[in-house]
């Protein structure tokens, strides 16, 4: 068997990086790509390697000589790379491909041995590897029947996302035995170039031989084996994070905040979302409106603080909506004069917020437990003075919940003593008392100096749409914040949200109790591994103490790594380094989770 790689391209959509070199000359974490599959391929014990090159072709040749690689290496030259695609790179090499069985990859692809042993320990001598289509590939896909034959080759420029659910994703690496390369593919791929020219690219010709049923070629389904195209610099960052090991996979990953959409079956418990809002029919609401909205402005700040009043059943001029309560964080701690106080551990985007840290004041919520009720804030910040408390409620990360009227004692007792109280209650819908919210017209008018922060992103499952709102008695103060934020802040998906939300509250308060019942059984269950401590929480995540032989961080590089979860290390935040916060999510998700720890600890 022999392999064949195709490294003609330009790949102009890589910029600098390939203005001096061809594509496969690109390095992930330190390594080139033609490099890390020369090794790879190393190890088969081939006939012979074939390059098909182009661009910078001498500096290719010149660098695999460097390599020190066993396997005999041949290059085949398209020296009209520019005028042409890789079609025509593939009829350069046709000798070479009809003399034996052959790998054939594309050299812009990275990927695991796994996927090659895929291919190699199948026992069918001709196929096309395959993946279930995720919403980050693009490019061919293929239809299958049960029994592996292509249905039908899908172009990009005839994908219907419609069909998407049946579409596997084409990821130009197969296996062609000789007899099928020299009796079916190259007589095709001759009477196609003939027929359609050079500049095409080689899965047309297979799009033919499906389509005219000609029998030869199967799909290869891969199952969960990594690999990635890349075709520009955002696919090169997101491939050295998924190619990555250890604690720096851990530290690319989490550095990204969110976009996890784009990790094939990686399963989020980093991020803090409702899983069960909205509903489907909601969803579906507001796709029948994407074309819309898409293609409309959205509403500016004083429309969209009229339907924040109405969902949230205050005064318009008491509520202002931001781009995520991440938004309103900033704008709210730089308009506030004065220190602030914080009880840490804590979210930390109140503190970094803050212009001089040097001058706040921090209550550090009691080991082991943390934590702290309303008697020990203000016993601790009436000995430490602030004018402006941030109290958060069920606390981040912590759980810790202070029941309502406890939390109306804060209230009143920052307003005997002159103090504002920001307060984010961002994740106390998920507590099970039955008034858990400070946010009423009248309530908040009697107490202008609080300011009462939410999160829509994190209670209502729409982490995408970037909601949050402020409200407060204090009307100068929200008009100023308006005033400071853009005023089409939010888009029109945002928008269209808080239009139709009224008709799925009832759904929404659903949701928060199937949330509720699942965080009690996913507790139950994670208290019975030995290993770990769970910290009892009013939100939809919890505290966990590491209590084995791994430290916080090393578990979270064993949960990545081998089970595709990424959780949140908390080694930076808490000082013993021995912490994780994990979110609830649906019970599948979470039983996966638990077996994980199980495994591990």
């Amino acid at each position: 068997m022999q392999a064949i790689i195709l490294a003609a391209g330009m790949g102009k959509r890589l910029k600098e990086l390939t203005k001096d070199n061809t594509k496969c000359m690109v390095k992930v974490l330190g390594v080139t790509l033609i490099e890390r599959l020369l090794r790879q391929l190393e190890t088969y014990k081939l006939n012979r390697i074939v390059i098909v090159a182009g661009y910078e072709a001498q500096k290719l040749t010149d660098f695999v000589k460097t390599l020190d690689i066993n396997t005999p290496i041949e290059f085949v030259i398209n020296s009209i790379y520019d005028k042409t695609n890789n079609i025509y790179s593939l009829y350069l090499a046709k000798e070479q491909l009809t003399s034996d069985d052959t790998l054939l990859f594309e050299s812009d692809i990275i990927l695991e041995d796994s996927v090659i042993e895929a291919l190699i320990n199948d026992e069918r001598d001709t196929l096309a590897l395959v993946d279930k289509y995720e919403s980050w590939m693009d490019g061919t896909c293929a239809v299958l029947n049960d029994d592996d034959t292509i249905e039908k080759i899908v172009p990009g420029k005839l994908f219907n996302y419609n069909d998407r659910g049946s579409y596997f994703k084409t990821v130009n690496i197969y296996k062609f035995s000789k007899y099928f390369s020299e009796n079916v593919y190259i007589p095709f791929l001759e009477a196609y170039l003939k027929a359609m020219g050079n500049n095409e690219y080689y899965e047309q010709v297979l799009r033919v031989i499906t389509m005219l049923d000609v029998a030869g070629i199967r799909a290869k389904r891969l199952s969960g084996q990594k690999w990635y195209e890349i075709d520009d610099i955002q696919d090169l960052d997101i491939a050295e994070s998924l190619f990555a090991e250890g604690k720096d996979k851990l530290k690319r990953l989490s550095s990204r905040y969110g976009g996890y959409w784009r990790y094939p079956k990686m399963i989020d418990f980093c991020y803090l979302v409702n899983p069960y809002f909205p509903p489907q029919k909601m969803e579906d609401e507001i796709s029948a409106s994407f074309h819309t909205l898409l293609t409309q402005y959205p509403s500016g700040m004083s429309v969209n603080s009229l339907l924040a009043a109405r969902n949230f059943e205050v005064s318009p001029e008491n509520i202002v909506v931001g781009n995520g309560a991440a938004e309103i964080i900033n704008h709210l701690v730089n308009s506030l004069d004065g220190n602030f106080g914080f009880i840490r551990p804590t979210f930390e985007e109140y503190p970094n917020r803050s212009g001089d840290i040097s001058k706040d004041i921090v209550f550090n919520a009691p080991a082991p437990d943390f934590t702290y009720t309303a008697d020990d804030v203000i016993d601790y910040f009436s000995k430490n003075k602030v004018k402006n408390l941030v109290l958060i409620n069920p606390d981040n990360p912590t759980g810790n919940y202070i029941k309502t009227a406890d939390v109306k004692r804060i209230v009143k007792w920052c307003g005997q003593n002159n103090m504002r109280l920001i307060y984010d209650e961002s994740f106390s819908d998920f507590a099970t008392e039955k008034v858990h919210s400070l946010i009423d017209n009248g309530y908040i008018k009697e107490n202008p100096h609080v300011f009462i922060v939410k999160s829509i992103s994190k209670s209502y499952g729409v982490p995408g749409l970037r909601l949050g709102i402020m409200t407060s008695g204090d009307t100068a103060f929200i008009s100023d914040i308006k005033k400071k934020i853009s005023i089409w802040n939010i888009n029109s998906f945002a928008e269209f949200f808080m239009q139709i939300y009224g008709k799925y509250r009832k759904e929404y308060e659903s949701s928060v109790k199937l949330l509720s019942a699942e965080r009690e059984r996913f507790s139950t269950e994670l208290s019975k591994i030995k290993g770990i401590r769970v910290f009892p929480s009013m939100a939809n995540y919890f505290l966990i103490k590491v209590e084995s032989k791994y430290s916080a961080t090393e578990l979270c590089v064993k949960l990545s790594e081998k089970y595709n979860l990424i959780v949140k290390d908390l080694s930076a935040k808490m000082m013993d380094g021995c912490y994780i916060r994990i979110a609830v999510r649906n019970t599948e998700d979470n039983n996966i989770l638990i077996n994980a720890f199980k495994e591990i600890l």
